[in-house]
C-alpha cells in the first residue's frame, strides 16, 4: 500500500528533477547569444525555464518540510537540517543577491540599440553568473546530502 509519506517523497523527487534540472542550465542558455537579438531571445527562454525552477523549488520546500512533519526524526538528522538551511539560504540568494544584479542586465537588454553586445553586458553578466554558480554549488551539495545522508 502506498503511504502518504511515499507520495510526498515521489513528488519531492520529481520536483527536484523538474525544478532543479533547468536551474543548472540557466546560465548556459544565455551564454549562447552571439548578438543582441540572440541574447534577448536567450533571456526570454531563461525566464520561461525559471518558472519551472520556481514551481519546482516551492514544491521541494513544501514536500521537504512535510516529510519532516510526518517523520519528525528527520529534524534530528544533520544531513536533513543542513539541507534545509542550505535550501533556505539558496532561496534567499534569489531576491537578495541575484535580483539586484540582474536588473541592470535586463535594463541594458531593453535599452541597447544595435546588434553588437556591449562590453558593459559582459561585466554585469560575469558578476551575476558568479552568484548563479554559487547557488548551483549549494544545490549540488544539497543533492549530495540527500543521496548520501552522511550524518
Amino acid at each position: 500500500m502506498i503511504t502518504l509519506y511515499k507520495v510526498i517523497v515521489f513528488i519531492h523527487i520529481f520536483s527536484a528533477i523538474l525544478g532543479m534540472g533547468p536551474g543548472f542550465i540557466l546560465t548556459t542558455v544565455v551564454k549562447s547569444g552571439k548578438n543582441m537579438t540572440e541574447l534577448r531571445h536567450s533571456y526570454r527562454l531563461r525566464h520561461k525555464l525559471h518558472i519551472f525552477v520556481m514551481v519546482g523549488g516551492t514544491l521541494l520546500l513544501i514536500t521537504g518540510i512535510a516529510m519532516g512533519l510526518l517523520n519528525p526524526s528527520l529534524f534530528r538528522m544533520g544531513w536533513y537540517v543542513t539541507s534545509l538551511i542550505l535550501f533556505l539560504a539558496a532561496l534567499a540568494i534569489g531576491p537578495l543577491v541575484l535580483s539586484p544584479r540582474s536588473r541592470p542586465v535586463k535594463a541594458l537588454l531593453k535599452s541597447h540599440k544595435g546588434e553588437v553586445i556591449p562590453e558593459e553586458y559582459w561585466r554585469l553578466a560575469k558578476v551575476l553568473f558568479r552568484y548563479e554558480y554559487l547557488e548551483n554549488l549549494i544545490f549540488i551539495i544539497i543533492i549530495a546530502l540527500m543521496i548520501l545522508k552522511p550524518f
